[in-house]
């Protein structure tokens, strides 16, 4: 994997981060996009050259249109494309205490950046792929999109990002067939509940409820996954030709009673 270059969006922390730091261990040349924020730069700086950090919105054209310019320049191609970047909010559709319905706007965003930055991100990405000289089995990129077992089995006050998740998992077939002819994949990851910044931030009685919740239903092993096993996990997608147009459970066979 020493020749690839790889695109990771939301790659400043979390599971994103966590793919750069193994494929930047693995020689590959990885693009990190994140929002612009404090201590984003510094933290991938450790990388070295391996890495470069451009920040960006993914629900932006203009600004992964850049990026993917930047990286056609310098590079001259694409191989990777991992779409990371997602937020995660927890409100109920409506709060019958409070008599008040879920924020529209909120609902809107989530949608917005999970699955629409997805979406823009990757068809952007697969123009520059398009390019690439197939190797012996035709093979010219991968696209993997990070998404949730919730997508499949949400929980109570998770409509909006499970309904963002679910977008991903649906859109990944078809999207395999039309680049398929190109020799590009398209394969989603479906964590469960993940050591991850996005779980760990939530309020402690919420965030002992969800871990006490998710590890009773797991059949093994009863504990959240760990971002440098999903991380090891991709590589192993990014190596293996015969996995495409899938959504994979990464939960420890998690499944809601």
């Amino acid at each position: 994997m020493k020749a690839q270059v790889a695109l990771v969006t939301g790659g400043a922390s979390g599971l994103g981060l966590a793919c750069v730091e193994h494929f930047c261990k693995l020689g590959v040349k990885v693009i990190a996009v994140d929002l612009p924020g404090d201590g984003k730069a510094t933290e991938l700086a450790k990388f070295g050259d391996a890495v470069q950090f451009m920040p960006a919105d993914v629900t932006s054209e203009q600004d992964i249109s850049q990026i993917i310019d930047h990286i056609e320049k310098q590079y001259g191609h694409l191989d990777v494309c991992i779409n990371s970047a997602g937020i995660q909010v927890r409100q109920l559709a409506y709060d019958f205490q409070k008599q008040k319905p879920h924020d529209l706007q909120l609902w809107t965003k989530v949608l917005t950046v999970n699955t629409m930055g997805t979406f823009n991100v990757l068809c952007l990405a697969v123009g520059l792929m398009a390019k690439n000289t197939p190797n012996e089995d035709g093979e010219r990129g991968v696209v993997i999109n990070l998404s949730s077992s919730l997508g499949f089995e949400g929980s109570a006050g998770f409509s909006a990002y499970a309904a963002s998740k679910a977008a991903i998992n649906g859109m990944t077939l078809p999207l395999a067939r039309e680049f398929g002819p190109m020799g590009i994949r398209v394969v989603a990851i479906a964590p469960g509940l993940m050591e991850t910044p996005m779980t760990t931030n939530f309020p402690p009685q919420l965030k002992d409820a969800l871990f006490e919740r998710f590890t009773n239903i797991a059949a093994f092993p009863k504990r959240a996954g760990r971002a440098e096993e999903l991380a090891r996990f991709v590589q192993s997608v990014v190596e293996t030709p015969m996995i495409n147009a899938e959504v994979i459970r990464f939960d420890g066979g998690s499944r809601n009673p």
